[in-house]
């Protein structure tokens, strides 16, 4: 039996299909089962890394999970599967902290591995860097008037499809010899925003815009539905990638032995998410 955490999320919900399809007996939590929205197949338990309670049921049986970072809700989940004997862990973690640890982003990572090898449970940790998903945050503005507005028009980064780091948590869910090792996972090009957008148009059939916001404004704007100090960290992140050019890493297309999906596709795929 595997464990899918996270399991309505942008890449669990991906995670548990995959699973399915390869033949895999899975089980997932969610805190509202009714609500989660799963395919026939998995057995959908009641569950929150956040209530410790909950989690020895959901664990029995199993030999290998799929954890989603829950920051500071680690350690009670990863002492109940060691309790049940787990014999696997796959950690969704993130490319931050490969790098100079000088935000809470990078730090929340850095503390859910740091949780995760010192329980002692055999690992393996997935570092993608940005998701394409992400660019549903732009949704609404390209229904409601074609504009997409933010800072640093031209940040370049290496989105990925989500379903791409589905796939490589499925492999390494499956594979023992992926044991302790930690990949970095980006998308096959650098892209920047305007980039991005141009191609959202393109693949939409509609004209669309990029407009450049003033760091200060862009941060106002996205507090509005986020922590502060995240809007704080991520419009730092987008001035430190302007003018560059994205490194694309080769550890999907080793591991799959394909090249990852474009981001053509993935909005092809998304299209109705746009309309």
């Amino acid at each position: 039996m595997i464990l899918v955490t996270g399991a309505t999320g942008n890449v669990g919900r991906h995670v548990v299909t995959q699973l399915l399809e390869a033949g895999e007996k899975v089980r997932a939590i969610s805190r509202d089962p009714g609500t989660a929205g799963l395919p026939d197949g998995v057995e959908v338990l009641e569950g929150d890394l956040r209530r410790p309670e909950t989690l020895p049921a959901a664990l029995r049986d199993v030999d290998r999970a799929y954890l989603f970072p829950v920051h500071g809700a680690l350690d009670d989940f990863l002492t109940a599967a060691g309790d049940e004997g787990v014999g696997r862990i796959v950690l969704l973690s993130s490319m931050a902290v490969n790098f100079e640890q000088t935000n809470d982003i990078a730090r929340w990572h850095a503390e859910c591995e740091r949780s995760v090898r010192d329980s002692g449970l055999p690992w393996t940790f997935l570092r993608p860097g940005a998701f394409m998903a992400n660019d549903l945050g732009w949704a609404g503005m390209i229904r409601h008037g074609g504009v997409v507005r933010a800072a640093y028009g031209d940040a370049a980064s290496a989105p990925i499809d989500e379903r791409d780091i589905a796939e490589v948590a499925v492999r390494a869910l499956l594979d023992d010899g992926h044991v302790g090792e930690a990949y970095t996972l980006t998308g096959p090009a650098s892209l920047t925003q305007t980039d991005r957008v141009r191609i959202l148009g393109e693949v939409l059939g509609r004209e669309l815009r990029f407009e450049e916001l003033t760091p200060e404004r862009a941060r106002e704007e996205m507090a509005a539905f986020m922590p502060a100090g995240v809007a704080e960290v991520l419009v730092r992140l987008l001035a430190s990638a302007s003018g560059t050019t994205a490194e694309i890493e080769p550890a999907f297309e080793r591991i799959t032995g394909r090249a990852g999906g474009t981001y053509a596709r993935w909005v092809a795929r998304r299209a109705a998410d746009f309309r």
